[in-house]
């Protein structure tokens, strides 16, 4: 996976986590949380959407809420001047 994420991220993907809360089939009054993280294109997310179709069309637990979170893992580099050089022998 690491070549391939690699290349996700040159290619504009972003790492993407959603926590899915949804009804408990048997027990439609609880909520249960889900946590799913993938690789995908913001703003328009066709892969959590993808999965989320999947989840409507196939799986029994009503869907409740969704709450993203994403992040840029490819970022430019960083740097600071350095306030004080101290020597310690």
């Amino acid at each position: 996976m690491g070549t391939n994420a690699l290349n996700l991220q040159l290619r504009d993907y972003r790492l993407v986590t959603a926590e899915i809360l949804y009804h408990l089939p048997d027990h439609p009054g609880l909520l249960q949380s889900y946590l799913w993280q993938d690789y995908d294109l913001a703003p328009r997310l066709p892969v959590l959407h993808k999965f989320l179709d999947f989840w409507t069309r196939n799986l029994d637990g009503k869907l409740h809420s969704v709450k993203l979170a994403k992040s840029s893992i490819i970022t430019p580099g960083e740097w600071r001047h350095a306030e004080a050089l101290i020597s310690v022998h």
